[in-house]
């Protein structure tokens, strides 16, 4: 984020816990991708937002994604059920966030096999998709149809890709629920890394999923984030003139968030 003085603003990193997290925080990064990719009117970015269509397929063809996200789903809709009764809790919010889990749900349970399945019968865009990661595998004379595509109207190549899209969609709406959620459950707390360097024991007793690092970019510095159960470990970097990430030795402040 940039500052309105054109200075960097403050950045966030995330680092998850463990390899479900870590899918859902890349099908999010695509998703967001997709979204800026179809919304403009060049032929290249849509070439690029077809192609992140294709990486969702590749990233949800994992065969236990779509229960994994299910489950998900389930098991946060038991935890806010939990609260019900509780004074501290408003019941109306409570209310349309079990709803929310319960149309994702619904709307993931309705759709036959993998996200984006059907898209894989889709002949014209199978044959894209072969070629798609291939160096230059896309130009007019490997693919004179697809070429074809790219001049046609900005405004109908939009509502291909939205069509297209549209098959993504619960999984879309499901992930950024969950992430929602999840970052929710974490109460933000300042930290101070002495020498570039920062060791933090975790609490027992809890599971966390997600570590949140926000830090002023206007220092130049790069965490580098490992983590397990018990521990987390931030070291501060700087990236040199030399094009390599040098260790930092100064004092630096910055907020950190456990979600669980």
């Amino acid at each position: 984020m940039i500052a309105p003085d054109g200075r960097p603003g403050v950045i966030l990193y995330e680092y998850p816990f463990n390899e479900r997290i870590r899918t859902y925080l890349r099908l999010e990064h695509l998703f967001q991708g997709l979204g800026e990719l179809v919304n403009r009117d060049q032929a290249l970015d849509h070439h690029y937002a077809l192609a992140t269509i294709f990486e969702v397929m590749d990233v949800a063809a994992r065969a236990d994604l779509k229960s994994d996200v299910m489950k998900d789903l389930e098991k946060q809709k038991q935890v806010l059920n939990s609260y019900r009764g509780n004074p501290a809790i408003a019941e109306g919010v409570l209310d349309d966030v079990i709803s929310q889990l319960d149309r994702c749900f619904a709307a993931l349970n309705n759709q036959p096999g993998k996200a984006g399945q059907s898209l894989t019968e889709n002949d014209w865009l199978m044959s894209i998709r072969s070629r798609v990661s291939i160096p230059g595998g896309t130009c007019e004379f490997d693919l004179p149809a697809y070429y074809a595509w790219q001049h046609r109207s900005a405004a109908s190549r939009r509502a291909d890709l939205e069509r297209w899209a549209a098959t993504l969609g619960p999984l879309a709406e499901s992930i950024h629920l969950l992430l929602k959620l999840l970052r929710d459950s974490g109460a933000p707390q300042k930290v101070m890394a002495t020498g570039g360097q920062l060791q933090q024991n975790l609490p027992q007793g809890r599971t966390f999923q997600l570590l949140r690092l926000r830090i002023d970019g206007a220092l130049g510095l790069i965490p580098e984030i490992s983590g397990n159960r018990l521990m987390v470990s931030v070291r501060l970097m700087r990236h040199e003139a030399d094009d390599r990430l040098h260790a930092s030795a100064e004092d630096a402040a910055f907020e950190l968030t456990l979600c669980s």
